[in-house]
């Protein structure tokens, strides 16, 4: 029988949600995960990640809906984006990429009241049985290894951006 480790998870199953915003707290903005950290907005790491190299892309200020964000911080998040992009092909070698924000709970929203945008990539053939029939996600590299991966990336292709 083959085992499946994600230490992780156990503490997302277990794990109340606490008080205030996930994304604000010290405990996540002094976080291990984030890769990036750009004037308005920083790029991390999924904690509880559905695929490798899950990215998030969140604004600084704590902000419930995309109205709310000024013109500089939607235009780092979309620099972000090209950058996320550039970084995970550079990394992971995806075939296609899921880029999306959910808008409230039924839209599926699990952090509501901070705007993020996620970054996934994907591959043909990383959907089977096992997400399917056991609701069970395989992470084939921890999250500190693709953190140590993709940081520098980030580092060099934001500077890159910056000379153009």
């Amino acid at each position: 029988m083959d085992v499946m480790f994600a230490p992780w998870r156990m503490e997302y199953l277990l794990g109340g949600k606490g008080e205030g915003c996930v994304f604000c707290k010290c405990s996540v903005r002094c976080d291990e995960f984030i890769v990036f950290e750009g004037k308005t907005c920083f790029v991390m790491l999924n904690r509880f990640p559905y695929v490798n190299g899950h990215l998030m892309i969140i604004p600084q200020r704590h902000l419930g809906d995309i109205e709310e964000l000024t013109s500089e911080e939607r235009m780092e998040m979309m620099n972000l984006l090209d950058t996320s992009v550039k970084v995970l092909r550079e990394a992971v070698q995806p075939q296609g990429f899921n880029v999306g924000m959910n808008l409230g709970k039924a839209a599926g929203a699990g952090i509501e009241e901070h705007v993020h945008l996620h970054v996934m990539p994907r591959w043909e053939g990383d959907t089977n049985f096992i997400s399917v029939v056991g609701n069970v996600r395989i992470i084939p590299e921890d999250l500190a290894t693709t953190t140590a991966k993709l940081a520098p990336l980030f580092k060099k292709h934001v500077q890159e951006g910056s000379t153009r």
